[in-house]
């Protein structure tokens, strides 16, 4: 069983930057894509980014891109997403998500195995 942590959010304010973290239980990352998503207070939970099991490969969505950056390091089974210019509308709960088999990386019915979340707060 694949168990995720997430760790690295906190307040902040507009225009500044947060990196988030996401460790493992077990060594996943050269054979799994794995995936940020988020929920905003009244929202659905949306998609953020995602990196595939080979990490030559990313996705974002529209209003990330150019600013946010996912990425993993495999020693440490574990995937980052580092937040630059944040946004008061980034303020969210970030979740971490992995998976044991395959789909649209973008979509959260893909993943199996979810972190518990980590609030990030954005002031304007």
């Amino acid at each position: 069983q694949v168990q995720l942590v997430e760790s690295g959010g906190g307040l902040v304010q507009a225009g500044g930057s947060l990196r988030l973290s996401c460790a493992a239980s077990e060594h996943i990352f050269t054979n799994n894509a794995m995936a940020w998503f988020r929920r905003a207070p009244g929202r659905v939970r949306e998609f953020v980014a995602a990196v595939s099991g080979s990490g030559l490969s990313s996705n974002y969505r529209s209003s990330v891109k150019g600013r946010f950056t996912i990425s993993k390091d495999n020693a440490k089974n574990t995937v980052y997403l580092q937040m630059n210019s944040l946004k008061p509308e980034d303020t969210a709960v970030y979740y971490c998500a992995a998976r044991d088999g395959i789909g649209p990386a973008d979509t959260s019915v893909s993943y199996d195995y979810w972190g518990q979340g980590t609030q990030v707060t954005v002031s304007s």
